[in-house]
């Protein structure tokens, strides 16, 4: 009869390695388990890709840095941040006179900033650039965008069609025709969606104190500048203060002493 070899040490060895790690991947596959999956329940609602989603938001995680907006990127320049607040309040208020989706909005700035971080514009042009960051913006994102003669008109004729559909073709250049960068209403939803479920949930990324408070205090300072009328910029809390929005720009916790301290502290 033959024998059947005796394992040496080292396979041996192996052999328990490889048991104590498969059992340490089932109790980690259990422990993952625990943990509720606020997709699974969307299986039958195509339009939400729950069999792709998390493979979604981690792409998109990558293309906001590959195409970022650089901090203070308008420093030399001929237009100030004050400008660019001006031009953005006005396109707030052209975004609810022709009813457009949110969605819009946030890509039309994501394009303007992305576009004059490259592409430094006279003052003269900033509006032109405004208006057709929009026009971009709503071919990109609306079922039925408003023709490139309505954008002619809202800017009262300052510039012809012919203008807005050249400065168009040289933003799409600048950007190499990439519209995809991720929104801040995109990882609103994600986060609100679980939010609502479970606060805890592995697959949704988080952020420290140290990551959220500066942004939280400069949010608790631009509020205290709008509701204290430091500013002649209110399109966006008058926006947000119709009974289709909730009000929201409305509620007295903007004005509490929590919101007051956080913006105190930039000073």
């Amino acid at each position: 009869l033959m024998l059947a070899p005796v394992p040496s040490v080292s396979e041996a060895s192996a052999d328990v390695s490889m048991k104590e790690e498969e059992e340490l991947c089932q109790a980690f596959s259990e422990a993952l388990l625990t943990v509720q999956d606020v997709d699974e329940q969307d299986a039958d609602l195509p339009q939400l890709c729950s069999e792709y989603v998390k493979d979604i938001y981690n792409y998109l995680h990558v293309l906001e840095v590959q195409q970022a907006v650089r901090a203070n990127y308008m420093q030399g320049y001929e237009i100030t941040e004050r400008m660019r607040a001006l031009l953005i309040d006005w396109l707030v208020q052209v975004h609810s006179r022709f009813q457009l989706l949110q969605e819009t909005l946030y890509l039309t700035v994501a394009i303007l900033d992305r576009f004059l971080q490259v592409q430094p514009v006279s003052r003269r042009k900033l509006q032109l650039v405004g208006v057709t960051a929009m026009l971009v913006a709503c071919k990109y994102e609306e079922m039925y965008a408003p023709e490139v003669g309505d954008f002619a008109y809202i800017t009262d004729n300052a510039f012809t069609k012919s203008q807005i559909l050249e400065m168009e073709q040289l933003v799409l250049r600048s950007l190499k025709f990439q519209l995809g960068r991720p929104l801040p209403l995109h990882f609103l939803r994600r986060a609100s969606k679980v939010a609502n479920v479970n606060s805890q949930v592995s697959t949704t990324p988080t952020y420290d104190e140290a990551h959220l408070k500066p942004i939280m205090q400069h949010i608790a300072k631009n509020v205290v500048t709008v509701n204290e009328g430091k500013t002649k910029f209110q399109a966006v809390k008058n926006k947000y203060s119709s009974s289709k929005l909730m009000k929201i720009s409305l509620i007295p916790q903007l004005k509490s002493s929590i919101i007051k301290n956080m913006a105190a502290a930039l000073g």
